[in-house]
């Protein structure tokens, strides 16, 4: 699809959401309940909808979910992995926030993708404002922040060298150079511009949008979690982005995930003394089996999604089920996408150390709708470019495959895209899959070159059950590549939807 094309698309669901919110503000209801969305989640999550056919070892308890609006905040959150992010960059890191809503961010970079080896961390202070309830991400709270100050510590003579590579020469001229390995450094003040710190790719636009969830456990016990907004793909766009995602939560230093040893090492850290994690429990990549959602899904563009994928490596096939939901606590479901296809595994990342690369090919969709509002766009379609023109009802499942696709939800088959996979043990040494993450703008990783980074959030594996994909969705004689880009077809679907909704309610 092309960007001329995407961007109508993301203004008809802008429209959309501003209409919502213009509404809700005329009933008077307060700034944070803008839009109206579900607060609280109770479930056996044994029996929850997404995961109703696969049950997790490390998913048995009865837990209830809440989501704190406004959030609170105080307090330190941590991370509990090494993160990767767009780039590729590996990160920790540790934010505190006080009531007198000024905060400080420690964030530790390294050159491996287990955080083993630290290159520079990063001191940023400044205060933070909230505002409203986001008109985009329904459940998250849109702020402000501003900075005051930035300062660097060089943790090797590598990392400055790759430092001053990277930086203009004034930068390097004014800073690095009279920087010490292990000393402070202000990188960044009130009185300074922002060129240095943008030539680092740094921007705390994450912290425009936010969310705070907090599970309580059957036993007793509850983790809280801090969901602050997405870095976007593209390095040159992450300073002006605005969030409308999510990218790997935070966990409260004082309530988090048992046994966490990174919890504690980067709790106790500082910008002189950054965390060495522990070497990461290798887990052989297998994809044997059944992998699902280990929570709600939040993707940019509003996006609302769990997903549920079976692998047969002697078949070299795959099935992805993705459904999406209109609320962030994956309660009100709006439609389901089924692909399946081939894949070929490649070599390990040169990037990303302990990834593997893949080519997926997708080719099949189903799509069933699961409201009469998507089934009546579907039925509007001319004969021959989306399923069987007007043969389209709620929950009845429709099979794109007999016209290569639809044109109007932006599907073509077949499709073939270029992946990222990684294996790893959580804290309970159970199996963990991660996923490229999607391209923020909507477009395909259709290259070699466009091959992700980074990853979605973790994936588990299913016990039990039927662990070999339903051959009916497969095609034996089709050469065995494949592709699992259905995440876009899933984007486009919801971002069309959003679009032609628009125009629906200026009609009734």
């Amino acid at each position: 699809m092309s960007n001329g094309r995407l961007s109508h698309l993301l203004k008809g669901v802008w429209m959309l959401w501003l209409w919502q919110a213009v509404f809700v503000a005329g009933t008077g209801s307060k700034l944070w309940e803008v839009p109206t969305a579900s607060l609280t989640s109770s479930s056996n999550l044994s029996d929850s909808l997404w995961e109703q056919d696969c049950q997790y070892h490390h998913l048995q308890d009865r837990v209830r979910t809440t989501a704190d609006i406004p959030p609170r905040l105080d307090g330190t959150w941590v991370s509990t992995r090494c993160e990767v992010r767009p780039g590729p960059e590996f990160i920790t890191r540790s934010y505190t926030f006080h009531p007198s809503r000024h905060f400080q961010a420690l964030q530790h970079y390294y050159t491996d993708s287990g955080c083993e080896n630290p290159a520079y961390s990063l001191m940023i202070r400044g205060k933070l404002r909230l505002r409203q309830a986001s008109w985009i991400t329904r459940g998250a709270i849109e702020a402000e922040h501003h900075l005051s100050k930035v300062s660097i510590v060089v943790h090797s003579l590598a990392a400055k060298q790759r430092l001053a590579s990277m930086l203009p020469p004034t930068c390097v001229g004014l800073t690095l150079g009279r920087v010490l390995q292990g000393k402070p450094y202000e990188l960044y003040n009130t009185r300074a511009g922002r060129g240095c710190l943008e030539a680092l790719g740094f921007s705390m636009m994450e912290m425009g949008l936010i969310r705070v969830e907090t599970r309580y456990h059957g036993h007793g016990g509850k983790v809280q979690e801090l969901l602050l907004g997405d870095i976007h793909t593209d390095w040159t766009q992450r300073s002006q982005y605005r969030p409308t995602g999510y990218q790997q939560p935070l966990q409260n230093a004082m309530h988090h995930i048992h046994p966490c040893p990174v919890c504690a090492l980067v709790y106790r850290s500082s910008d002189q003394r950054p965390p060495v994690l522990p070497r990461s429990l290798a887990a052989p990549l297998s994809l044997t089996g059944r992998w699902a959602s280990h929570r709600c899904e939040t993707r940019p563009n509003i996006l609302f999604l769990t997903r549920d994928f079976t692998f047969d490596p002697d078949q070299h096939a795959w099935q992805g089920v993705y459904r999406h939901y209109s609320d962030p606590a994956c309660s009100q479901p709006t439609f389901t996408l089924r692909a399946s296809g081939h894949y070929a595994q490649g070599n390990p990342s040169a990037k990303v150390s302990g990834a593997t690369e893949f080519v997926f090919k997708v080719i099949q969709v189903r799509v069933t709708a699961l409201e009469e509002p998507t089934a009546k766009l579907l039925n509007g379609t001319r004969p021959g470019k989306c399923g069987r023109a007007g043969g389209w009802e709620v929950g009845v499942e429709q099979d794109l495959t007999p016209t290569d696709g639809c044109t109007l939800l932006g599907i073509k088959l077949p499709h073939k895209e270029y992946e990222l996979f990684k294996t790893e043990l959580d804290h309970r040494k159970h199996p963990l899959l991660f996923i490229g993450e999607r391209p923020t703008d909507g477009s395909s990783p259709d290259r070699p070159q466009r091959r992700p980074t980074s990853f979605q959030a973790p994936m588990g594996h299913c016990s039990g059950g039927d662990t070999q994909p339903s051959h009916r969705y497969f095609n034996s004689k089709q050469v065995q590549l494949a592709a699992s880009g259905t995440e876009r077809l899933a984007q486009l679907v919801l971002l069309v939807l959003g679009s032609v909704l628009c125009s629906w309610i200026c009609v009734y």
